[in-house]
C-alpha cells in the first residue's frame, strides 16, 4: 500500500465494501456498509500487509477512512 488510493483499492477489494476517493473524508458511520467487523478486518489486513502493528486506540479515534490512512502509515 503505497497511496491513500492503494488503500481504498484494499477496502474495496478485500472487505467489499464500494468505497471510492469521495468517502474517505465521509465519517465513518456514513461510510456504506461499514461497521466495528470491518475496522478489526481492515486492521488485520494492514498489519499483515505493512509487516507492524497497528494502535487499537489511534484506529479507534479515526473518525474518516483518511484518519484509519494515516494510523496505518504511521503504525
Amino acid at each position: 500500500m503505497n497511496s491513500l488510493d492503494d488503500f481504498v483499492t484494499l477496502i474495496r477489494d478485500d472487505l467489499g465494501l464500494d468505497v471510492d476517493m469521495t468517502d474517505v473524508d465521509r465519517p465513518l458511520d456514513q461510510v456504506a456498509g461499514w461497521d466495528s467487523l470491518h475496522l478489526i478486518a481492515l486492521l488485520t489486513r494492514l498489519e499483515h500487509s505493512t509487516g507492524h502493528s497497528l494502535s487499537l486506540p489511534a484506529a479507534l479515534e479515526a473518525s474518516s477512512l483518511r484518519g484509519l490512512y494515516d494510523v496505518a502509515v504511521t503504525g
